[in-house]
């Protein structure tokens, strides 16, 4: 069981050294010696730091100084540790999709077939501070969440998820970017589904194109205006199996506090989002493999 941070680390490493092997070391060509503290560690104090929620890398390592040394005796001062974890972004989101992929095999059918698409804001800075001078010019954009009639100045992450909650893929695009498109490139190498989208994803020829191509349906409630309307059961239905996606948004908002922006690049934003999203399957796992309920992230913020 995991009772403190110890375990928890350790739990972590294990699995994220077992993935790294693979996924990983085979392609490290880096020339010269390997550093002391190894990537699979890095990688386990990153993503026990979002899983506890202590974003604040300051803060995290002086902690895991003060407290853990013992366990990781070779831990690096804060910027080298900053360099190395936004270096290992793309290693880490390759072990984030070696876990999915073990979770999918293990997913009971209804988890495996039915799955939900959906976005959450991810500010970049205040919506009344963004017509100042700041580093994202160019980079975020205005955009609307019209189910909470709120506006913002920054980037919309959209999620695919399976109905068990586990993230399939994902996408971190400007937050004026339309719905429609991004479902075209999130479904677009998926097969086999029957996806539960809003409104905004409303999108005829793409709905068929993707029945046709992928044998996947895209389903969502019809606007009011629309001549053929859907049975009130099923869109009852579609409404309920959505709530799973609110469950998501909401850990990743609140345990790992997606909407607070500590990153000043895009590049630097995306390593965090990623990081997030991979602690959060990694959580998912962790949970499998206990025994414990599936979405039970919080009972492993322990520290």
């Amino acid at each position: 069981m995991i009772e403190n941070f110890a375990d928890l680390c350790t739990y972590l490493y294990v699995l994220i050294d077992e993935a790294y092997q693979t996924v990983a070391a085979p392609y490290d060509h880096r020339p010269g010696p390997h550093a002391a503290f190894t990537d699979s560690e890095l990688i386990t104090l990153t993503l026990a730091a979002e899983l506890l929620g202590l974003d604040a890398e300051t803060r995290f390592l002086a902690y895991v100084r003060r407290n853990h040394l013992a366990l990781f005796p070779r831990l690096p001062e804060r910027s080298r540790y900053n360099r190395r974890r936004r270096q290992l972004v793309e290693v880490t989101n390759r072990i984030r999709g070696a876990i999915m992929a073990r979770l999918w095999r293990v997913l009971e059918a209804e988890g495996r077939d039915l799955a939900v698409i959906d976005s959450a804001p991810v500010p970049a800075v205040g919506y009344h501070h963004a017509a100042e001078a700041h580093r994202w010019w160019g980079e975020a954009d205005f955009g609307r969440v019209p189910s909470k009639k709120q506006r913002l100045y920054g980037f919309k992450l959209h999620l695919l998820i399976s109905h068990s909650g586990l993230v399939l893929d994902f996408a971190l695009v400007p937050a004026n970017h339309n719905d429609g498109p991004l479902a075209a490139q999130l479904l677009a190498d998926k097969a086999g589904l029957t996806v539960l989208g809003d409104k905004g994803y409303i999108n005829g020829p793409l709905q068929a194109h993707l029945a046709t191509r992928n044998d996947l349906v895209l389903l969502t409630p019809k606007r009011r205006n629309q001549l053929v309307q859907l049975p009130e059961a099923l869109t009852l239905a579609i409404n309920h199996f959505r709530q799973i996606i609110e469950t998501i948004n909401s850990q990743l908002v609140g345990q790992f506090r997606l909407q607070h922006n500590r990153a000043k690049s895009l590049f630097g934003l995306a390593a965090r989002v990623q990081a997030k999203l991979a602690a959060h399957t990694l959580g998912l796992y962790l949970n499998y493999l206990l025994g414990r309920p599936f979405r039970a992230l919080m009972d492993l913020a322990v520290i």
